[in-house]
């Protein structure tokens, strides 16, 4: 009899009477089945979570790895780009007068407003105003003359080598005389100058004391 006659003359409802080879195999077979069925619940479904974790773990690593990558494959882009910031600054910084050359530098938005045949009415500087790094200078300034007159004034001012700004700008009739009209031009010019390193130490000093009283003024 071949083993697949053998095969199908067993009788799966008495195992007890099958050769002993068979039985052998099948109890093997349950074994293996019942193993693996073992290794799935209680091995398995135990690590799913944890390879899902390691998997969530191994993705954010890539994702790190490729923007670590492209900030190495740009380093040298960075540092041009931020040797052009810091020259450009530099430039900016180098049009901001010191705490000494101020009072040349009003003198020169004085004359420009003179060198356009303007009449000078007021000319008042006032309180300045330190920033970061910097401070800011208001000049009150009332002028009389035409258009023309007015508009070399402002071009005698962009061309001046440091930085001033024009704001509040109010332009009113004064009167007429010989066939064209006097304007009065009233406005605030703004000029800048770099705090020395004195001043910026003895600003931080100033806030960090500010800040240190508004906390005990809260925990009290």
């Amino acid at each position: 009899m071949s083993l697949l006659q053998e095969l199908r003359s067993l009788d799966p409802r008495d195992p007890g009477r099958w050769p002993l080879a068979i039985r052998a195999i099948a109890v093997a077979i349950c074994f293996v089945v019942c193993t693996l069925l073992l290794i799935y619940f209680f091995v398995w479904t135990d690590r799913v979570p944890e390879l899902q974790a390691r998997e969530n773990t191994e993705q954010q690593l890539r994702n790190e790895y490729r923007t670590k990558h492209s900030k190495a494959v740009n380093l040298v882009l960075y540092k041009q780009q931020l040797a052009d910031i810091e020259k450009s600054f530099g430039a900016m910084l180098r049009q901001l007068p010191s705490r000494t050359e101020v009072p040349n530098l009003l003198v020169d938005i004085s004359q420009t407003g003179l060198a356009a045949a303007l009449q000078e009415k007021l000319f008042q500087p006032g309180q300045e105003v330190k920033k970061d790094f910097y401070a800011e200078l208001p000049i009150k300034i009332e002028l009389t003359g035409s258009y023309h007159e007015f508009g070399a004034f402002v071009s005698g001012i962009a061309a001046l080598p440091r930085i001033v700004t024009l704001g509040d700008i109010q332009i009113t009739p004064l009167e007429r005389n010989s066939g064209f009209d006097q304007l009065q031009l009233a406005l605030t010019a703004k000029t800048y100058r770099y705090l020395d390193d004195e001043e910026i130490a003895a600003a931080e000093a100033e806030k960090r004391k500010a800040d240190q009283a508004k906390r005990h003024g809260a925990g009290g």
